[in-house]
């Protein structure tokens, strides 16, 4: 009997990282403490320190991991196939909807609500940041391919995901709640068809 696949050294980072992002998911940025990562892992505080120097160094690996999750989702739903409009429209479609089920972005929009955590905060803007600058970078490709006219990748990018959040739930409270093809219908009136070229 081969036993060579049941006694795979353990991946005490990757334990340590799990632990830690279920934590912050639980608990949120604050109420984590490295004893509480240690108990959740089933490892010593020691060997947390062993790889990472402090809660905040640990609690910024967790969101590079779920930056990296978001870009994996929008990898996946792009479709090279289709033109610039349509593959915007269904990555943000796509990556919010993974954004606003994800355990970690809940607990921590709470947080920032409740107590403006500092760390919570800026865990969130860098999600925020990481989608902008995925979008400005199809922008670009957009305006290089002459899809759209030239503008300024970044700002149309924000402006993009800010539009496009005001047209979900996030602008229910100006608005009567839209359906996912009245979302999809006003996103391109207001956003793309300006930028089209022609």
């Amino acid at each position: 009997m081969d036993t060579t696949s049941e006694r795979r050294p353990v991946d005490r980072r990757k334990q340590v990282l799990e632990a830690a992002a279920r934590s912050f998911a639980a608990f949120g940025y604050k109420a984590t403490t490295m004893d509480r990562v240690a108990k959740t892992a089933g490892v010593g505080k020691g060997t947390i320190y062993t790889f990472f120097s402090n809660k905040e160094e640990l609690f910024e690996q967790i969101v590079k991991d779920l930056i990296g999750e978001l870009k994996a989702v929008a990898e996946r739903t792009l479709d090279p196939a289709l033109p610039f409009a349509d593959n915007l429209l269904r990555i943000l479609q796509q990556v919010l909807a993974y954004r606003d089920r994800h355990g970690l972005i809940v607990k921590l929009s709470q947080e920032v609500k409740e107590f403006g955590t500092p760390m919570a905060t800026g865990g969130l803007e860098a999600v925020e940041r990481s989608i902008i600058a995925y979008i400005a970078g199809h922008v670009t490709e957009a305006i290089d391919k002459g899809e759209i006219r030239s503008v300024d990748p970044a700002l149309t990018a924000y402006m993009m995901l800010k539009m496009y959040l005001a047209l979900t739930d996030m602008g229910r409270h100006l608005h009567e709640p839209l359906d996912a093809d009245e979302v999809l219908a006003n996103f391109r009136l207001y956003c793309l068809e300006g930028l089209a070229v022609g």
